[in-house]
């Protein structure tokens, strides 16, 4: 989590400032030592926001609806009691209590996901309506991202991210084409300020509606379409980031064929009344298996799939991050509809002279990982820090350490050999290419 007031940080060694510094995110406190437990990272220190929304004392208040406990305890999903029957270690993560690991364990339920088929309980993350009012809400919500949504078809589904004006990511989303509506999917930690900005950029003209009463489902890796199509055999039709309305379990359920495992599956929004039933007859499967953060975490890294907070932030933009895959051509520059989006200027300055620093896939020699916030060199001694890690740990699928970071774009290019300080002692780590496992989407 971030410190109690989400402080950036920056290699002021280097004299990097402004968006984009290579940067700790959550656990930025983090000296690289080894731990016990890997998950630790997920435990909330007393000092900390739990929301992780980047806020000042006295600006920001929770709210709090369903909390467990009256005191405004951590909110629980509708698969809590499921959780616990299954035996799994909760912990506080973006104000929920949710699933860290079951009892099969983080390394096995990663290699069972990436062999046959895991569910995950994101229900943590907002769940968000655009209608239109007065205006188009596509072409409203181009106001606040740099994404083509006018142009996304109906029935499909794309990444984006909203800036803000020096051109940082003060979120990553995803953005849905139902036809009548737009359906967006926001991180947890940021839900609450991203539908505050929503009203904020769209309102009266469209309607903004966060849904409180669907819990959402992933069900991820190579056997998930046949195990979905038990259930509606229609999903064999879906490919990579189409959506659909299906009945599931005798439920009306909104399914994406998405994810952030970097595996082939799908992402299944459905009301809570019934995500109990759904998620029991899914787990009914004898090839799927319950899947905690601990694992996601873990794919995700392996895939090269940003985390929200750790990877990208307020302060890193979509060129350092290298996210311009993410802004289409009809919003670059000379494009029909050009910028128009907060920084939108400093995102075109970037994509045209380029940057100082740039996220990249790292790859320790040996066995020790190199955790968030350890600090990158170029040489074996002496020198100022060249970069930071913003994610790290070992890749159960790789069968080795891995990591990303933020280095400077004169040491980004792969097979680089730069040294990661771990407990006073710079260790090598070579610059690799992106994603460290490929991609099994049904494209």
């Amino acid at each position: 989590m971030r410190d109690a007031r989400c402080a950036p940080r920056t290699l002021t060694e280097a004299g990097r400032t402004g968006p984009g510094a290579p940067h700790g995110g959550y656990m930025a406190e983090t000296d690289g030592t080894d731990r016990k437990d890997d998950l630790e990272q997920y435990a909330v220190r007393e000092d900390v926001c739990a929301c992780g929304v980047a806020h000042g004392p006295g600006e920001h208040h929770h709210h709090h609806p369903a909390a467990a406990e009256d005191d405004g305890g951590p909110l629980r999903t509708p698969l809590y009691d499921l959780h616990v029957e299954l035996g799994a270690k909760m912990v506080e993560f973006a104000g929920y209590e949710m699933p860290v690991s079951y009892p099969l364990g983080v390394m096995k339920e990663h290699q069972h996901t990436r062999a046959k088929a895991g569910l995950f309980d994101v229900s943590h993350m907002g769940q968000v309506v655009l209608r239109s009012r007065r205006a188009d809400a596509a072409e409203a919500l181009e106001r606040l991202v740099p994404v083509d949504v006018v142009g996304l078809a109906e029935n499909r589904q794309r990444y984006g991210f909203f800036t803000n004006n020096a051109g940082g990511i003060e979120d990553d989303l995803m953005i849905a084409n139902r036809g009548d509506h737009l359906f967006l999917v926001v991180n947890a930690a940021c839900k609450e300020a991203d539908v505050a900005r929503l009203r904020a950029g769209l309102e009266p003209d469209v309607v903004v509606k966060s849904l409180d009463s669907r819990a959402l489902l992933a069900l991820q890796g190579p056997a998930a379409e046949d195990v979905l199509a038990g259930l509606n055999d229609a999903v064999r039709e879906m490919r990579f980031m189409d959506v659909a309305t299906l009945e599931l379990a005798g439920a009306e359920c909104w399914v994406s064929r998405s994810g952030y495992t970097g595996e082939d599956g799908f992402e299944i929004s459905v009301p809570e009344a019934a995500a109990e039933t759904l998620a029991r007859a899914l787990l009914a499967h004898p090839d799927v298996e319950a899947i905690g953060l601990g694992a996601r975490d873990s794919l995700r890294l392996e895939a090269g799939l940003c985390l929200y907070g750790h990877d990208i932030d307020s302060e890193s933009s979509p060129v350092e991050a290298g996210l311009t895959w993410a802004i289409q051509k009809v919003r670059r520059p000379g494009g029909a509809r050009a910028g128009g989006y907060p920084g939108a200027d400093h995102v075109a300055w970037q994509m045209a002279e380029g940057v100082a620093w740039k996220r990249v896939g790292l790859r320790p020699e040996g066995r020790a990982p190199m955790r968030e916030g350890i600090e990158i060199f170029a040489q074996a001694a002496g020198g100022d820090p060249v970069g930071r890690v913003t994610s790290g740990g070992f890749g159960p699928t790789v069968g080795a350490p891995v990591a990303m970071g933020y280095v400077s774009a004169a040491s980004a290019s792969p097979g680089t050999v730069l040294y990661g300080e771990v407990r006073g002692k710079r260790l090598p780590v070579a610059v690799a290419d992106l994603p460290f496992v490929p991609a099994g989407f049904k494209r």
